[in-house]
Order: C-alpha cells, then structure tokens, then sequence
C-alpha cells in the first residue's frame, strides 16, 4: 500500500479532485493506494510516512525524504499524462 499526501491551498477542493485523479489513476496501473488531504503549510508537519507529495500550490517547504511531484497540471489537464507517469515512476521506485 503506497500512501500519496495531497496538498493545496486550503486542503479541500483542489486536493480533493487530485487525489481522486491520481487514485484512479494508480489503481488502474495495479497498485493499491491510499491518499490523504492536507493544507500546503501543514505538509512539513505531516508528510514524514507518506510515499509522495502531490502538490497544486508553490511549496518551498521540508518534505525530508519524500518526493514532491507538482500536479496542477492535473487539475488543467495539461500535461497530466505526464504528471501520472511520473507520480507512477516515483512511487516504483
């Protein structure tokens, strides 16, 4: 089980249609996923555990060993192929 903290603005909305997304996404790809919601500033806080960090929002802060992946693009829908590869190449490793 890969667990995937989802961070935005506010930690409801955006993380929320993300984490959906890349759930989905992952599932299909034959993993088993569990993704959690947060608010950008409490990541440094709450990220140690997670396998990966989806962000929609500027983050500068301290993930320690966790990759950050920036998804916007998967709300926009551009370049999202691209993100859900690299969300999947991240979490293979």
């Amino acid at each position: 089980m890969k667990r995937i903290l989802v961070a935005c603005g506010n930690g409801i909305a955006t993380s929320t249609v993300v984490a959906s997304k890349v759930k989905d996404y992952l599932t299909k790809q034959g993993l088993q996923v569990e993704t959690t919601q947060t608010k950008l500033m409490e990541v440094p806080g709450k990220v140690a555990g997670y396998d990966l960090l989806v962000t929609t929002g500027q983050f500068d802060g301290q993930t320690g060993d966790v990759p950050v992946v920036k998804g916007m693009s998967i709300l926009t829908g551009i370049g999202a192929d691209k993100t859900m590869e690299e969300i999947l190449a991240k979490l293979q490793n």
